[in-house]
């Protein structure tokens, strides 16, 4: 299989590494951004090599996680990134967040594994929102 437009290729069997289609696919909405694409046109701006239902099944489940917005358009649907890339980033740490019981835990042993430079951060960001002053 050649690699498509978006630096893409499958293996020798024809399959993608896991995530691989999903994250041509958001490329391909981000670099259209702000301008929403249907299923067709992603397939188009991917290089075509992918059936209709592979494309609409993709969009649809990063649809599904919140990763994107549709939107009407004709028949069929139009997707655009619902953010980002540092807000995709965030909500992916929130949604783990939130499916862990133990929030304190899984706070606490991310903050001991930040570079020194990232608590520092953190900690300046984290005292900016509980000082207004700042």
């Amino acid at each position: 299989m050649t690699p498509n437009a978006h630096g893409g290729a499958g293996s020798p069997g024809g399959r993608r590494a896991g995530g691989a289609l999903e994250s041509e696919i958001l490329a391909v909405l981000r670099e259209t951004a702000p301008q929403a694409l249907t299923p067709g046109e992603v397939r188009t701006a991917l290089g075509g090599a992918l059936s209709y239902s592979t494309v609409v099944t993709t969009l649809s489940r990063l649809h599904d996680k919140d990763v994107l917005t549709r939107t009407p358009r004709g028949r069929a649907f139009a997707y655009a990134p619902a953010d980002d890339e540092p807000g995709l980033a965030a909500r992916k740490m929130r949604h783990v967040l939130e499916n862990e019981p133990d929030r304190e835990a899984v706070l606490s042993r991310f903050v001991d594994d930040l570079t020194t430079g990232d608590e520092q951060l953190l900690r300046r960001l984290l005292g900016a929102d509980l000082d207004p002053g700042q």
